[in-house]
């Protein structure tokens, strides 16, 4: 392991003075364990990063956890990696157990972000269960409600630099010409989802396995119901209000 520690001497001290600073601003916030739940182009991508930073909140998306625990090669990582190599999907055990694990990092200690799970109200029990053992809880569950026609306006109209990641809308944020990234002048692409009948079999699966998750946590008494059509700031003040 001693080839992987980073010397701390070796760090500028304005880095570590950021980072100390960050900390102690972090320690003053309220634990939260928040769930974001909405259809794909439902806006979670925009407001998660901005979340995570204000509460200071690690942010578990179920996929990048997997791939991490595979490459890392953890016990549970290779079963992962088992099921996977079989065709097999991931048991909600074996997910629960790598949340679980990611739950335990220093990142994570003021509580954390889940995006992309729980998807069934299966799943949304295994997690309560594993947290129960814990001693801790969801506290608030995120609902990104919209409506469906908006999000194919939204997301057909997506166009991505594959490089950079940089998104564009041809309706509201257009490149400055049609095609053609702004700072590189390359070729604009759409992503293969990001058409009108993929995106009506996601719909589907999404109205079908996760809105009774909505209604599993809404008896609890802990759902926010965002209006997600309303542009990004508005919505960002809205997740301010519900988390405050």
């Amino acid at each position: 392991m001693a080839s992987n520690s980073i010397n701390l001497e070796d760090i500028p001290s304005e880095s570590l003075m950021i980072e100390l600073l960050r900390r102690l601003k972090c320690a003053t916030k309220p634990d939260k364990r928040l769930i974001l739940i909405g259809p794909p182009g439902s806006g979670k991508g925009t407001q998660s990063p901005i979340i995570k930073d204000e509460y200071c909140l690690c942010h578990l998306a179920t996929g990048d956890m997997l791939r991490s625990a595979v490459a890392a090669k953890t016990p549970l990582g290779i079963k992962a990696k088992e099921a996977m190599d079989k065709g097999e999907l991931v048991s909600d055990d074996l997910v629960v157990g790598i949340i679980d694990e990611a739950m335990k990092k220093p990142s994570c200690q003021q509580g954390f972000i889940l995006d992309g799970f729980p998807r069934t109200v299966g799943q949304a029990q295994k997690l309560d269960e594993m947290l129960e053992k814990q001693g801790v809880k969801i506290d608030k569950v995120l609902d990104f409600a919209i409506d469906d026609s908006i999000l194919e306006e939204r997301i057909t109209a997506r166009w991505i630099h594959p490089a950079s990641g940089r998104t564009y809308h041809t309706k509201f944020a257009p490149p400055k010409v049609p095609g053609v990234d702004d700072v590189t002048g390359e070729p604009l692409i759409q992503r293969k989802d990001d058409t009108a009948e993929v995106l009506k079999s996601r719909l589907a699966a999404f109205h079908r396995q996760t809105e009774p998750v909505i209604d599993y946590y809404s008896k609890k008494g802990i759902v926010a119901k965002l209006h997600a059509e309303k542009s990004p700031k508005e919505v960002t003040e809205e997740v301010k209000k519900v988390l405050s």
